[in-house]
């Protein structure tokens, strides 16, 4: 999140414009940093970087200098470097557009104070984009989520498929078990009667042969 916006000149760190949050009790715990930004100004030379970041307590100061003018914000750690220098340039660009020729000839601080109308809507602007992604991650996770769920209710569906399939074929293999069985005790039963017969026919011959004939 940005808290504070400061503008200015490059060459001797002429305060052009400033935005701080419009909270009261936010202002007032941001003057410190308001103050080390006047002075982050004034030490800047020809040599400083262009864009350069600078962590200082629980927050940081990003900054670019463009056609002479240092365009400065106060983020908290965890925001994007990345949106905080496209906030900067893009604020940049405007600012240049508006007073860029006019900027060498003021002397009076915050001639320009009235650019901080445009910076609370490039601010409002990137904070409802920023809530935008936070919901479209919050949306992506939501659906990781659900497709995590219907992988595993598919996982268990299969599973039960297959347990399902197993016990049909273990109840066939039951039955035809049983059926084997019944075969085998019939198989069984019918050799104890051959068997039988033919004692049978074999003491029937031999009675015959020995007393008969």
């Amino acid at each position: 999140m940005v808290l504070m916006t400061m503008i200015a000149r490059a060459s001797d760190g002429l305060p052009l414009a400033a935005s701080l949050q419009e909270d009261e009790q936010s202002g007032r715990s941001l003057l410190e940093y308001q103050n080390q930004a006047k002075m982050l100004f004034k030490k800047l030379t020809l040599n400083s970087p262009i864009k350069c970041s600078i962590e200082t307590g629980s927050y940081v100061f990003h900054y670019v200098i463009d056609n002479g003018v240092c365009h400065l914000v106060l983020c908290e750690r965890g925001y994007s470097k990345k949106s905080a220098f496209t906030f900067l340039e893009e604020m940049a660009a405007e600012f240049t557009s508006q007073y860029g020729r006019k900027v060498d000839q003021v002397t009076r601080p915050y001639s320009f104070i009235e650019f901080d109308t445009y910076i609370q809507k490039l601010r409002r602007q990137y904070s409802d984009q920023r809530g935008r992604r936070h919901l479209h991650q919050l949306r992506e996770d939501l659906n990781d989520v659900q497709r995590i769920m219907m992988d595993n209710i598919d996982d268990v569906l299969q599973r039960g498929t297959a347990l399902s399939d197993l016990e049909t074929k273990a109840s066939g293999l039951s039955m035809m078990s049983k059926k084997y069985h019944k075969d085998a005790q019939y198989l069984n039963m019918r050799s104890t009667y051959a068997k039988i017969a033919a004692g049978a026919v074999v003491t029937l011959v031999f009675f015959v042969y020995f007393f008969v004939f």
